[in-house]
C-alpha cells in the first residue's frame, strides 16, 4: 500500500496518501515501526491485517517521482502491480470523500502517471481520496 505524496509537504491536501497511510500505521499498531528504506527511498513498515501480510510505503520524493520508490519496493519485495495499491488526492471528489479504482489511466494525477511510468503497468489499484477544489 503506497501512500503517495509530496515527503516534504507533509500534512497538506496534496500529500493526503500519505496521512491516511499514517492513520492506517495506528490502527494496525505497527506506527513505531516506520524506518527509512534507502533501497526503495521511502518510509516503510510491515503489518499484518486479516492474515495478509502489508508493505506500507511512503515515498521520499516528489510526487511527480514517487513511481521509482513504488517500483523498487515491487521489485525488493516480488509485488506485480496488481498487488499494488495506491492511495492518493483526488481534486474531482469532494473534500474526505472517497473511491476505488481498479487500473485505468492516471487521469491527470502526476504521482499515478509516475507508478504507471515506473511499473510499465497501469493495473495497481487506487484508493482515491477527495480533497475538492480551492
Amino acid at each position: 500500500v503506497a501512500g503517495l505524496g509530496n515527503y516534504g509537504l507533509r500534512g497538506t491536501r496534496h500529500s493526503v496518501g500519505m496521512a491516511v497511510l499514517d492513520r492506517l500505521a495506528r490502527q494496525l499498531a505497527v506506527a513505531e515501526g516506520w524506518r527509512a528504506d534507502r533501497q526503495c527511498c521511502a518510509d516503510v513498515v510491515l503489518a499484518t491485517a486479516r492474515s495478509l501480510e502489508l508493505l506500507l510505503l511512503k515515498p521520499r520524493r516528489l510526487m511527480n517521482l514517487n513511481g521509482l520508490s513504488v517500483a523498487s519496493a515491487a521489485e525488493l519485495y516480488n509485488l506485480r502491480p496488481e498487488d499494488i495499491y495506491l492511495v492518493h488526492d483526488d481534486l474531482d471528489k469532494a473534500l474526505g470523500k472517497v473511491a476505488i479504482k481498479l487500473g485505468g489511466s492516471a487521469r491527470g494525477h502526476n504521482g499515478v502517471r509516475s507508478c504507471i511510468s515506473a511499473l510499465h503497468s497501469n493495473e495497481m489499484t487506487r484508493l482515491r481520496v477527495g480533497i475538492g477544489r480551492p
